[in-house]
């Protein structure tokens, strides 16, 4: 029976999280401070970018 190395990841990755969470709280606010401003960042980034193509391109 093979392992799948992407659950392996995946389990890897949830340790460690549960580490960090554990050990350093406020460390990992701020870690997920960082990931939404990333990902509020690249939604605005799509969002001018959509509007600039909507409106032909023009600078």
């Amino acid at each position: 029976m093979a392992v799948n190395s992407k659950k392996i990841a995946v389990y890897v990755l949830v340790v460690f999280a549960l580490y960090v969470i554990i050990t350093d709280p406020s460390k990992a606010a701020d870690y997920v401070q960082i990931g939404f401003e990333g990902i509020s960042d690249a939604a605005k980034a799509i969002g001018d970018f959509m509007t600039w193509v909507a409106n032909g391109g023009e600078s």
